[in-house]
């Protein structure tokens, strides 16, 4: 209802305000869900319309890149898109940059040209970009219909009383801080599975596997099991100068072009002299050694 009220906002962006909860129905905060009544008092608060990113070229490892798409390594402390009138550097003023006027294509969805999935500020590692319109399309095609399998690294505080789980709670906005998520029953449904590789005590290594990609989703889940991502300040504790320990280690997906890409990155140093320590060497080497990006044939986009 609101896409076709609201027609001068792209779909996404509608989309975008309603899980912000900037949507309310009779004074409650809408859902995607929420069916609306003749006589319902529907108020969305629309901010500033989305501005394209400055375009700024900066180093950024690229994994894998043909004529469809890229992987890309990101960096902890680098933000997808910025926030409104945030100026720093983003992934996606470096992709306008790299695509130059190539970018024009995306328009009117000036805001996250060719990104189809994000990570946040504080997680590093491997996410995939499309240069075209449709490529874009059909990479968000196969993470809404959960094609993409995404493997991250964990060092969480303490020893899950689990070695091998799934985490299976629903996850909205926490209602007594917007800002946050929080495992409520009224949530969305969020599926996270883990392995306990390493431990020694007072950390441990994880390998985790998000089944679903809510907000915030693996670190809201570890926390909600009394192991929280190590130097997370949202969920957990943090020293000073510190960033999450969470990386997007692997990723495989449907490439637009037919066959699955299966591209890594490598834990970054903070995070691998962190493996290092709870698992020694053997495991740190294991990881840090990623098998090239390839592209496996059989399966259609």
């Amino acid at each position: 209802m609101l896409a076709a009220a609201l027609d001068d906002l792209s779909r996404s962006r509608v989309q975008r305000l309603i899980e912000r909860g900037m949507v309310r129905v009779n004074g409650a905060v809408a859902r995607k869900s929420a069916v609306v009544a003749e006589g319902d008092a529907v108020v969305v608060v629309i901010e500033a319309g989305p501005r394209a990113p400055e375009a700024v070229d900066f180093d950024l490892p690229v994994v894998y890149e043909d004529e469809l798409l890229a992987a890309i390594d990101k960096p902890a402390g680098l933000a997808v898109h910025g926030a409104p009138g945030d100026t720093a550097p983003s992934v996606a003023g470096w992709w306008l940059a790299r695509l130059g006027p190539a970018s024009a294509a995306f328009a009117p969805d000036v805001e996250r040209p060719g990104v189809v999935h994000r990570l946040d500020k504080e997680t590093s590692g491997v996410m995939v970009l499309a240069k075209t319109p449709a490529a874009q399309a059909a990479l968000s095609r196969a993470f809404e219909e959960r094609r993409a399998k995404k493997t991250y690294l964990a060092v969480v505080d303490g020893v899950p009383a689990q070695p091998r789980a799934v985490i299976d709670a629903p996850i909205d906005r926490d209602p007594r801080d917007r800002t946050r998520m929080a495992v409520t029953a009224r949530g969305r449904s969020a599926r996270t599975e883990y392995v306990v590789v390493a431990s020694d005590g007072g950390r441990s290594l994880l390998e985790v596997h998000p089944e679903t990609g809510r907000t915030h989703q693996i670190r809201v889940h570890l926390a909600a099991i009394g192991t929280p991502v190590a130097n997370d300040a949202v969920y957990g504790t943090a020293s000073p100068g510190s960033r999450q320990l969470l990386h997007a280690y692997r990723l495989e997906l449907p490439h637009p072009a037919g066959g699955r890409l299966i591209a890594a990155a490598p834990p970054p140093a903070d995070l691998l002299a962190a493996i290092r320590a709870i698992g020694g060497e053997a495991v740190a080497s294991r990881y840090a050694a990623v098998p090239p990006p390839t592209i496996e044939r059989g399966e259609a986009s």
